[in-house]
């Protein structure tokens, strides 16, 4: 094979001298490129560029003239692996979140189960073939029988096959669904439900936890506020056994002032990865939740299509597309909402913890948001600021770069003693004459470390603190009974 280079000629050189640096190297028969073109976003299009290729021995002497920008080596490029399912071209979110580049050919991946904790599945639908492990309903009625839509949406983000030729393309190939319904008949989730759905999924070796749902959260009134102890003592319980839980940070179509500025529960919780919504054009929806605090990451939650069940899309019966949110009432015709963001980031989750089984909830996390495409005016969000802000968090979800930081740096540092947020049972019991912790803190979702160290009488502790000098962080030691 010949080893070719790429001489890219100064802009402002004509023709003739790039025809000169030829002539001056001797290499009167190499064959020329056609000039370089690029378009710009509005279809204006860029000066020519001249360019040469030539064998690589002879680009050295290239180099030095005055004409030559640059010399590059001639590389290759692989093209990005494109699922043949009949509605993936429609799936705007699998190309902007990038979810399959990082392949160039169907991958099998070991089964990583994901809980979905919503209004239940159609079980019958064809892109769910095989990827059901199991599922109960804390409700009443079947599991498999979805009569309101939202967790078959939800479920297909996820968890659609995938290079079927069927249907849509889930984000996550190899995920099998533990099915929670946790929706009754009246469309509202009891508290009781869903912390009995987090327990049995757990149970049942779920490694990603899907709360599409949300309850109403207002720290300046008290009344309003919906925070349940027994939900967070539900969710913090599963983090601290290996579970990584995602939860949309919630919609506000019309309540004021709107956007709302805080987001719902449970994504308003430690330890759990709150996301965002985004539309096509890079901006922030006035419907998605606004949060300095715990909303981390975004993805794509407008004009999102998926799976939708066949008993509702039959209601329009003239709809070719049969078992698909493009048939199914005007509610889901669109596809709009956190809800629908969120998935997509559960379905990288369970993606990171398929090539790297042994992560943690924290080091899943970290990869996710540190690698998160930063969303800002230039992206088209007007009102983001640069780095993470209250609308979009630490970004827009980049599969592909969360996958390259895990396989060449590898994963972040894990924190041995999470969770340990409260004291009580909830604190890290440490032993010995002396003892060194390293641990990791998060202003955003992990604010506290506590610790018990047990003294007999007349024993004393000596404790020391350090870290980082650009960061502020205060230690305070206090006895069982202050």
């Amino acid at each position: 094979m010949r080893r070719l280079a790429l001489v890219l000629v100064a802009a402002a050189a004509v023709a003739p001298q790039a025809h000169a640096a030829r002539y001056a190297v001797g290499v009167r028969t190499l064959a020329e490129l056609p000039r370089l073109r690029a378009s710009l976003p509005d279809g204006d299009s860029l000066a020519p560029i001249p360019a040469l290729v030539v064998e690589r021995p002879t680009a050295p002497r290239l180099r030095d003239l005055p004409a030559a920008t640059y010399v590059e080596r001639l590389g290759t490029r692989r093209a990005a692996y494109v699922p043949n399912d009949a509605l993936a071209s429609r799936q705007w979110h699998l190309e902007f979140n990038r979810t399959f580049d990082f392949w160039d050919a169907p991958t099998p991946l070991p089964a990583v189960r994901v809980a979905v904790i919503d209004s239940g599945i159609d079980g019958d639908h064809p892109d769910f073939a095989g990827k059901i492990a199991d599922a109960r309903t804390f409700v009443g009625g079947s599991a498999r029988v979805d009569e309101e839509g939202h967790g078959t949406f939800v479920a297909g983000l996820i968890a659609a096959g995938v290079n079927n030729t069927v249907g849509i393309a889930g984000a996550a190939s190899s995920a099998e669904l533990l099915v929670a319904k946790v929706v009754d008949g009246n469309d509202l989730i009891d508290v009781e439900a869903e912390v009995k759905a987090i327990k049995w999924a757990v149970q049942r070796d779920a490694r990603v936890i899907n709360m599409s749902l949300g309850g109403f959260r207002d720290p300046r009134d008290p009344d309003r506020d919906a925070f349940s102890p027994l939900e967070a003592q539900a969710i913090g319980w599963a983090h601290g056994r290996g579970v990584v839980v995602v939860a949309a940070v919630g919609n506000n179509t019309d309540t004021p002032p709107r956007p709302w500025p805080f987001a719902s529960y449970p994504a308003a919780l430690p330890h759990v990865l709150g996301v965002s919504a985004l539309a096509r054009d890079g901006s922030v929806p006035v419907f998605s939740h606004r949060d300095k605090i715990y909303n981390d990451i975004s993805a794509p939650g407008v004009g999102i299509l998926s799976t939708f069940p066949r008993a509702l899309t039959g209601q329009v019966k003239e709809c070719p597309e049969q078992g698909y949110s493009s048939c199914a009432p005007d509610d889901f015709r669109k596809g709009q909402g956190t809800s629908f963001a969120a998935p997509q980031v559960r379905a990288a989750a369970a993606v990171l913890l398929a090539v790297r089984p042994n992560l943690h909830p924290e080091q899943v996390t970290e990869l996710l948001t540190r690698t998160a495409h930063d969303v800002n005016g230039a992206t088209g969000c007007a009102s983001c600021p640069t780095q993470r802000d209250a609308l979009s968090g630490w970004g827009r979800l980049d599969v592909t770069a969360a996958l390259k930081q895990l396989l060449t740096a590898g994963a972040p540092p894990r924190d041995r003693l999470e969770p340990n947020d409260d004291a009580g049972g909830a604190a890290a019991a440490l032993w010995g004459k002396r003892i060194r912790v390293e641990a990791t803190l998060d202003f955003w979702d992990d604010q506290n470390d506590v610790y018990a160290i047990r003294l007999k009488k007349r024993q004393r502790v000596f404790v020391s603190l350090r870290g980082p000098a650009t960061t502020d962080t205060n230690l305070i030691l206090w006895e069982p009974k202050t």
